[in-house]
């Protein structure tokens, strides 16, 4: 997510993440705070950013969100393998965002991986059909 995304003004009807509940865990905080203000501009209701898998499960726990956006590599090593696995099982769609070219999951574990950076539009581009999905059950 580049940080000049994160702060281009909203423009009328942009809300188009209006009521979507967003589970967003990212280790790096600049690129969480970007990616946090972002989806909260396009009206989006974010739990995070978190650097953990233990936090983020404990948000989950919380208040289950309709999409989670996971960066694979955390804090201090840890790989967010098992979290995606267990939002897998929760029916809880994730996007993976990533620093790296090859990331190795599973098929059918994550909607998407993304490359940091990500764009807006890039990343509107895969939340919107899951979102769609999500609003159509």
């Amino acid at each position: 997510m580049t940080a000049s995304n994160a702060h281009d003004p909203p423009r009328p009807g942009s809300l188009e993440l209006q009521g979507v509940g967003i589970l967003l865990v990212e280790d790096s905080w600049h690129v969480g705070k970007a990616m946090k203000t972002l989806l909260q501009v396009l009206g989006a209701d974010v739990a995070g950013p978190t650097a953990t898998t233990a936090d983020a499960e404990r948000l989950v726990a919380e208040r289950t969100p309709d999409v989670a956006i996971v960066d694979i590599n955390l804090r201090e090593g840890e790989l967010a393998n098992d979290l995606i696995d267990r939002l897998h099982e929760q029916g809880i769609p994730v996007i993976v965002v990533t620093g790296y070219a090859v990331v190795s999951l599973p098929p059918g574990k994550a909607e998407a991986i993304l490359q940091k950076p990500v764009s807006k539009e890039r990343l509107l581009a895969i939340l919107r059909p899951i979102i769609a999905q999500k609003m159509a059950r």
